[in-house]
């Protein structure tokens, strides 16, 4: 996605335009929320479990919200309100650096 700015903002736009793949697309993301939430809603023990459990609410929450919303609003947020295009490597890199984070806590060895 960095390397391709305007495909990556093309098919963002592209989904958000299409009523039928926004809704498939918010439904996952609403299954997605609920299950991280269901599953692992920790408030405390560090860091990374906090971390979890506020990636599992903000999908839960951005699911629910493009699932209510008319293609045009919800096109309208991300690209006009949110400003996608013009702040595209903020939220890219951001994604990049929170799947780095939850890779390596992952996958760390716990301390003994």
């Amino acid at each position: 996605m960095l390397s391709h700015k305007q495909a990556a903002v093309g098919a963002v736009t592209a989904l958000l335009h299409n009523a039928t793949a926004l809704f498939l697309v918010s439904l996952m993301a609403v299954v997605a929320g609920l299950a991280i939430i269901l599953g692992h809603n920790i408030w405390s023990g560090g860091a990374l479990p906090v971390v979890v459990t506020l990636v599992g609410w903000s999908a839960l929450i951005k699911g629910l919200l493009l699932l209510f919303l008319s293609p045009e609003a919800a096109s309208r947020l991300y690209l006009e309100g949110f400003g996608y295009e013009h702040l595209f490597y903020f939220y890219t890199s951001l994604s990049l650096l929170l799947g780095v984070f939850l890779a390596v806590g992952g996958f760390k060895r716990p301390a003994r």
